[in-house]
């Protein structure tokens, strides 16, 4: 188990260097001058010509992205053009709201998802396995703004049960903060039990077939325990490399969710930097993304074992 974490990590790190080179060159491919927005059209060429040497943008692309680099290890993401703010204090407080609704989703997501999905694996082809499959279907084909929107619709105007518009953090009342997201945490909820709900019912069905069920079942071991103690673990693996897709996608965040009901989050800010062209606030939250990303999947690696011992044999 340590060298097969080892070895993970070690994966991890050329994972992330290339990852911030690909955020790096990506800004730079993008047209426009983030001197010449700072300062504005009326700048005089000595002021654009300081700035640019400030910001190191008369330099070669290599030693900007050295430069670049070694000021996100230390911490630092650069300064907000719009706002003059940190960019990595804006990033992690915008990710605190994004995160609150994720692990809230997809935790509540997998506990509904999962056991769905073996209870269809083993009822398969019967009405129960259909009327399953048809609900994760349907689930999959709804768009997530158009369920927000009926959901703002029927619980928020209609019933008048939660707010429709804006958010309160934790730290200012937590009661309050759970009817702001409450909306949200059930939208992405459902979303994501289609998917779940698939994935772990075709990992069951796969599991079902395999030689030491029929084995505990010629036991004579009653089909829940079959279920619990045999099938579970050894079906729960696939998927649980799907939750770990799912959530660094969501943690990436979830702009159409965020907008649709006015959250602060991670991607309402990614959208709104970009549509106002703050290049340190997009390369700040692109990094921070595809880091979340990278570092959601080597958890997920690094608890692989616990659900298939194969993986440390191998």
């Amino acid at each position: 188990m340590p060298l097969y974490a080892l070895k993970r990590l070690a994966m991890a790190l050329p994972t992330l260097l290339l990852v911030s080179l690909g955020v790096f060159l990506l800004l730079r491919l993008v047209p426009g001058d983030p001197a010449e927005l700072m300062l504005g059209d009326s700048a005089d060429a000595v002021a654009l010509a300081a700035l640019r040497a400030e910001m190191g943008l008369d330099r070669s692309l290599p030693v900007q992205f050295l430069r670049w680099l070694g000021a996100a290890l230390s911490g630092d993401l650069g300064r907000s053009i719009g706002n003059d703010l940190p960019v990595l204090p804006l990033v992690l407080q915008r990710f605190q709201v994004t995160a609150s609704i994720v692990f809230a989703a997809v935790g509540l997501a997998a506990l509904v998802a999962v056991p769905l999905g073996l209870i269809a694996a083993w009822k398969q082809n019967s009405g129960t396995d259909l009327a399953i499959v048809g609900g994760a279907t349907l689930l999959l084909s709804v768009p997530s703004f158009w369920l927000g929107l009926l959901m703002l619709l029927a619980f928020g105007l209609k019933l008048g049960w939660v707010p429709v518009v804006g958010y309160v953090g934790f730290s200012e009342n937590a009661w309050e903060a759970l009817r702001y997201i409450a909306l949200p945490v059930a939208t992405l909820t459902l979303i994501e039990i289609g998917v779940l709900t698939r994935m772990s019912r075709a990992a069951g069905i796969d599991v079902l077939r395999l030689e030491f069920v029929a084995h505990a079942r010629a036991k004579g071991l009653p089909e829940r325990t079959v279920l619990r103690r045999h099938v579970l673990p050894n079906a729960f693996a696939p998927t649980l490399t799907l939750i770990g897709i799912v959530l660094g996608n969501l943690l990436g965040g979830v702009a159409v969710i965020e907008t649709v009901f006015t959250l602060p989050g991670l991607g309402r800010l990614l959208v709104d930097g970009i549509y106002a062209r703050d290049y340190p606030v997009v390369q700040g939250c692109m990094l921070f993304v595809a880091t979340i990303y990278v570092l959601v999947n080597l958890a997920v690696d690094l608890l692989y074992p616990l659900f298939d011992p194969r993986v440390t044999a191998e």
